[in-house]
């Protein structure tokens, strides 16, 4: 593989046994199944070489087949997307993986070549994107939020409000991670070797269980929010969103 051009491959895990909102990413909003979103960002996406959904649902499989998109069917026992992303790496050789959620509709190519782009940087191996928070999504659990070293490196992620205010002066810049991580092939090999850690456990947060080892991820700055559907809420938002861009467009 050239080390100047480094072969890179976008992976949509897609599980179909979602708990709060069942089968969403087959779900539909505004006219297309939500995989579909995803998918058509991600191909956008000039940098990546090529996108395969990772699934253990025969039924994601089928609409890849009727799409003409690839598709690798993983095992239904991987607890997460990572572990989706990491079997595709067994399986399929590239220099750097794009870990892109199938839940998240309102991605734009833009994000996936934001985060690509720091890997222009040496030592970078993993990275991913930050957005400033909006004002509802400060004290949002739901939303985690994010701090960085003066370089971009992270240095924690949590659901609380952090930084914390003590003194009141409100001039503290928020930002809200945006859960989409690409990797160096070594890099997601370690991830994947390690267990569990305290803080991942504590906050339910994979990506604490990198800084926690001493894997350092990079974070790209983005204007550009997303919205992960998690509920019918969610998606109802998701849609009128989609609605108004394609009424923009037109």
């Amino acid at each position: 593989m050239s080390s100047t051009h480094p072969r890179t491959i976008g992976v949509i895990p897609a599980r179909l046994a979602s708990t709060r909102l069942p089968r969403k990413v087959l779900g539909n909003i505004a006219g297309e199944p939500m995989l579909a979103w995803v998918y058509a960002a991600a191909k956008a996406c000039p940098q990546l070489d090529e996108v395969i959904v990772a699934t253990d649902s025969s039924e994601v499989q089928e609409l890849c087949d009727e799409r003409g998109w690839r598709c690798l069917m993983t095992s239904p026992d991987l607890p997460s997307g990572t572990d989706r992303l990491y079997a595709v790496s067994r399986v399929v050789d590239a220099d750097i993986y794009v870990n892109i959620q199938g839940d998240e509709p309102l991605l734009l190519s833009d994000h996936i070549t934001a985060i690509l782009a720091l890997f222009t940087s040496e030592g970078v191996d993993v990275t991913t994107a930050k957005v400033r928070c909006t004002p509802e999504d400060i004290t949002n659990p739901n939303a985690v939020k994010l701090v960085t070293a003066l370089d971009g490196r992270a240095l924690y992620f949590s659901r609380s409000t952090i930084p914390f205010d003590r003194d009141g002066r409100g001039n503290a810049t928020y930002w809200k991670h945006l859960g989409l991580y690409a990797y160096r092939r070594a890099a997601l090999e370690r991830f994947a070797a390690l267990s569990p850690s305290e803080l991942e456990l504590s906050e339910r947060l994979e990506q604490l269980r990198m800084l926690e080892n001493g894997i350092s991820i990079y974070v790209a700055e983005t204007a550009h929010d997303t919205i992960g559907v998690d509920t019918e809420d969610d998606r109802l938002r998701v849609e009128a969103i989609l609605l108004k861009r394609a009424g923009a467009a037109s």
